[in-house]
């Protein structure tokens, strides 16, 4: 098998994960875990795919529309054969209308987006970085984060310029400082990668968290007023859940 065949077979992977143990996949999943290339770009995939069903879930259809469907089918059935298009038309139309409301949902707002890169490229630096960093402010944050009460979600006391300056690992992401700190909980590792809100003004303050599995990696995403947050771990979806 190779890469080209691989992304074919990974691209209809579910990114809940729940396809890890299904046969189809296995070589496919063995070779991204395998081939950096292809690991990194199963996880960004991934995580977009993960960032854009969680958009299409808030999409709610028209007010009515069910309604409407069948008040079109009814009356239909009381006509000529001739007569019975318009209730075709009306379900294509009903049809037309959700997905326009989720073109127009998706396509203006690119916060998704950027969340799934985000979350990719802390996935890929999660596997492939060379973690560190030292300081009295990032083992402070090290700590706090190591406490089974502390919930990430609730916010967190993020001094970025101070940490930055004062040891904290620094990594570069489309041409923005991020900040990484790991940490352990119940004997397993967590990457928190950090960015501040006002470098990238396409997403969205205040997000709630969207979660996603790839291969051995899962994730957490989200944003409070002024930072960005992806944690990752090879700990499975539910240990990273229970951080926030």
């Amino acid at each position: 098998m190779n890469n080209n065949e691989a992304k074919f077979i990974l691209g209809a992977y579910r990114a809940n994960g729940r396809d890890a143990d299904h046969p189809l996949f296995r070589e496919a999943l063995a070779q991204a875990r395998n081939d950096p290339a292809l690991g990194a770009w199963f996880a960004r995939a991934q995580a977009h795919d993960a960032a854009i069903a969680a958009r299409l879930r808030e999409v709610a259809p028209p007010a009515g529309l069910r309604e409407a469907i069948l008040a079109g089918s009814r009356a239909s059935r009381g006509t000529q054969p001739g007569w019975r298009f318009p209730a075709v038309w009306l379900a294509l139309a009903a049809s037309v209308a959700v997905l326009l409301a989720a073109a127009f949902t998706l396509w203006p707002n690119r916060s998704a987006a950027e969340t799934a890169r985000f979350a990719a490229f802390a996935l890929d630096d999660t596997a492939h970085g060379k973690h560190g960093g030292h300081g009295e402010l990032a083992g402070a944050l090290q700590v706090l984060l190591s406490q089974p009460s502390t919930r990430l979600g609730a916010g967190l006391p993020v001094d970025f310029a101070a940490l930055r300056t004062t040891g904290c690992r620094t990594l570069n992401f489309a041409g923005h400082d991020v900040l990484e700190v790991c940490f352990q909980r119940n004997g397993a590792w967590f990457h928190c990668y950090i960015a501040k809100c006002a470098d990238f003004p396409a997403g969205r303050a205040g997000a709630t968290a969207t979660f996603a599995q790839q291969a051995q990696f899962a994730s957490a995403s989200w944003s409070d007023a002024t930072h960005r947050f992806v944690v990752v771990s090879e700990s499975g979806l539910d240990a990273v859940k229970q951080l926030l």
